[in-house]
């Protein structure tokens, strides 16, 4: 048996056994102070387990996995809770050997019966981790520190990644009793401080408003060369606001410190205030955290509403999307148009298929649409009048062939007279301008689209049950996709209440490119087989792609500092920053 210090899914580990900490981090780094967070909405539970609730902000720092990813390279995992990981040349099984030192915050050392309980129970209580781990049949004590997961498929080269991924809660704390004497449940939310393994611990909760976490000054892992220069404040204090207003609100007033901009609109004009001005406030853009990952984001009809099952609707909806007029018009040109469901990164199809892209393609002809073979995905160009009216007759010529007509300015099915119209459900109201410019485009070729934007509960549940016609969502991308896109698009997925695959997406063609990147031999092909996915799913009109900005905007009260340069793919806070204050 081999053991190995770390695993990666593209070459050799970055840093060899013998390493002593991460390149990006400040191993001088002072230890102290605090940082204050905003969360949006509340929460109302701290039990990570289980899909149910909404769960609190921060419990990174809480509870550990078995591994952890370094931010200097991609899909590369390092001993935590886990020494080492063996795993036979096929991938058939996978075993983690636990740190003798590693223990809870009791006192209590981390044990395999913990590790094993962790994964039967997420696994039982949550249906898209159930999904996630299907290939993985069974974990089992095969040593003192040693527990083995075994796989039922072969050569699928993700699956001990995703099993070292596995956030492990102490069975004896879940099974034992509170305070008062009552029985807890790992089946049930709770606001109950919890124990865990990490480097700091919940000392004090507001339900709903405020959870603050402080240092664990005898954290078992402080040495670790994956912890050098990591986990540095004090004290982390994680504040709920019920909008983003008021969010920002308590960012400019200096009771939040540290903020990530979501709207071109206040980036562009909403920072002239003292606090900016006087350099107490810095501002900054980085691209870090999306150099390693590509992103779909758009409005998502609902397959399995009749009304959207023929992609040449679904095509007429793309075509009446002007993404071109709101971004001249609402976001002050710092956007981009997606163009791709792994936009911005190297797995991104252009042109025409060729080489290894074209044979795959080839091998699955008979299953995927001919257009994929001849014809590149463009999005439709909006932003002036001309391009505006060619585009809405495009849309109105495709309703055409799909059964509809204009009559009395609305557009209806010829055979039932039944008009077309849909609603958009957003989580919240920070798209609602962009869904209410849409739906004004969508009434000039006689479309009724309604905007509803409902609070973060309904609106979960909504999409969980599939009760909608059209959302707003989308999807990250590691830059090595694999058992994940069979929860993103695969048949499987399509029907299962609370998967990701929010359009219902189910197509034997889309199946079998699945399949070819999970068990792709290399690099080449796992990269060759992401584009030919990407080709097949554009030319099925799935999601109206809106825009995305391959930037951080940042802003941050000047206390705060990094180390410089950043990881090369993340911004690293809040475990690599620290606190200026802690020196003075």
């Amino acid at each position: 048996m081999v053991w190995r210090h770390a695993s990666s899914l593209i070459g050799t580990p970055k840093y060899p056994a013998d390493f002593q900490r991460f390149d990006y981090v400040n191993p001088d780094a002072p230890k102290g102070g605090e940082v204050r967070v905003s969360a949006n909405d509340t929460f109302d539970t701290f039990n990570p387990l289980l899909a149910k609730g909404d769960l609190a902000e921060g419990l990174g720092l809480v509870f550990e996995t078995l591994m952890t990813s370094s931010m200097d390279e991609i899909n590369s995992e390092y001993g935590l809770l886990a020494e080492a990981v063996s795993f036979p040349e096929d991938y058939s099984s996978a075993t983690y050997r636990l740190r003798e030192g590693a223990r809870w915050h009791d006192g209590t050392p981390v044990t395999p019966e913990d590790v094993i309980w962790s994964f039967e129970n997420v696994v039982e209580l949550d249906p898209q981790r159930h999904f996630y781990y299907q290939h993985v049949t069974g974990a089992e004590k095969t040593g003192e520190r040693d527990v083995t997961f075994t796989f039922d498929e072969k050569n699928n080269r993700e699956l001990p990644q995703i099993v070292g991924q596995l956030l492990v809660l102490p069975k004896h704390w879940w099974e034992g009793t509170n305070d008062s004497g009552e029985q807890r449940s790992i089946e049930r939310t709770t606001l109950e401080i919890p124990m865990g393994s990490g480097p700091y611990r919940i000392t004090s909760v507001s339900p709903g408003s405020t959870v603050v976490f402080e240092r664990v000054e005898d954290y078992w892992g402080e040495d670790l060369p994956v912890n050098v220069g990591s986990n540095n404040f004090d004290r982390l204090q994680y504040e709920y606001f019920t909008s983003r207003d008021s969010e920002f609100q308590a960012f400019k007033a200096g009771k939040v410190d540290f903020w990530l901009e979501n709207r071109a609109q206040r980036w562009a004009n909403g920072y002239d205030f003292p606090a900016v001005e006087d350099g107490r406030i810095v501002r900054d853009m980085f691209e870090n955290p999306y150099r390693s990952s590509g992103v779909m984001v758009g409005f998502i009809p609902n397959l399995r509403r009749d009304k959207f099952k023929d992609p040449r609707v679904r095509e007429a909806l793309v075509q009446v999307f002007d993404f071109e007029e709101l971004n001249r018009t609402q976001f002050f040109d710092q956007y981009e148009r997606i163009g791709s469901y792994f936009y911005g990164s190297e797995l991104a199809s252009s042109g025409l298929p060729q080489g290894k892209e074209l044979d795959i393609l080839e091998s699955v002809r008979d299953l995927v649409p001919e257009e994929v073979f001849t014809e590149e995905y463009k999005n439709p160009v909006g932003g002036d009048r001309a391009n505006q009216r060619n585009n809405l007759r495009e849309a109105i010529r495709l309703f055409g062939e799909a059964g509809y007509e204009i009559r009395d300015g609305k557009m209806v099915n010829i055979e039932t007279g039944e008009p077309f119209g849909f609603e958009i459900l957003l989580n919240g109201p920070i798209i609602e301008s962009v869904a209410q410019a849409y739906a004004q485009n969508l009434k000039r070729i006689g479309v009724e689209a309604t905007v509803r934007s409902v609070d973060p509960a309904q609106y979960t549940n909504r999409e969980r049950s599939r009760d909608f016609d059209v959302i707003y969502s989308g999807w990250g991308q590691s830059l090595s996709p694999g058992n994940e896109q069979m929860e993103y698009w695969g048949s499987a997925a399509a029907n299962r209440e609370g998967s990701a695959n929010y359009a219902g997406i189910s197509d034997p063609g889309v199946d079998a490119l699945i399949e070819k990147i999970v068990f792709a031999e290399d690099r080449d092909t796992l990269v060759a087989a992401t584009k030919a996915l990407d080709r097949v799913l554009l030319a099925g009109r799935y999601v109206v792609p809106s825009y995305t900005l391959r930037k951080a905007r940042l802003a941050y009260w000047s206390f705060l500092a990094f180390p410089e340069p950043l990881p090369t793919y993340s911004l690293g806070f809040p475990s690599i920053w620290w606190s200026k204050k802690a020196t003075d």
